[in-house]
């Protein structure tokens, strides 16, 4: 049970971050936080991944794929529901700390951590990219086959 809290403080996290982006409605606050709770429960149990950068790239792809169905489903846009499910996600400890090596002149340490950051903002934005991109061609398709 414990191991899951932090799902908890994701959906916390995320309804902040709802006051930030003004998201107004209790039903898009809710949706828009727990989509941030399962982007990091994804994140959580793909531990067995050895490399840390398929953990977000899996956590993004369930989060995008999540927050275009939503969208689809309450008429949104959605950038709502990625950019805020997507919070718990991004690796600002690993920046810090990034930064933190380079000040402190320990140039592997700032290498190492470099780019395992890029790596996991990289797998990001390649997982939000890619399902949006895939969203956005069966809609193509489907409105060039209603059309024809």
């Amino acid at each position: 049970m414990l191991r899951f809290l932090p799902c908890l403080y994701a959906f916390i996290a995320c309804a902040s971050f709802c006051y930030i982006f003004q998201v107004r409605k209790p039903r898009f606050i809710f949706l828009c936080s727990l989509n941030g709770a399962i982007s990091w429960l994804v994140y959580l149990l793909t531990d067995f991944l050895p490399v840390e950068a398929a953990r977000y790239f899996l956590a993004t792809i369930a989060v995008s794929a999540l927050a275009e169905i939503l969208a689809r489903a309450l008429k949104a846009p959605a950038t709502i529901f990625l950019v805020i499910g997507i919070i718990p996600l991004v690796p600002g400890g690993g920046l810090y700390y990034t930064m933190d090596y380079l000040i402190s002149g320990d140039f592997a340490m700032f290498t190492a951590k470099g780019l395992q950051t890029a790596a996991a903002a990289g797998a990001i934005a390649a997982g939000a990219s890619m399902v949006t991109s895939l969203v956005r061609m069966l809609t193509w398709r489907k409105q060039a086959h209603a059309q024809s």
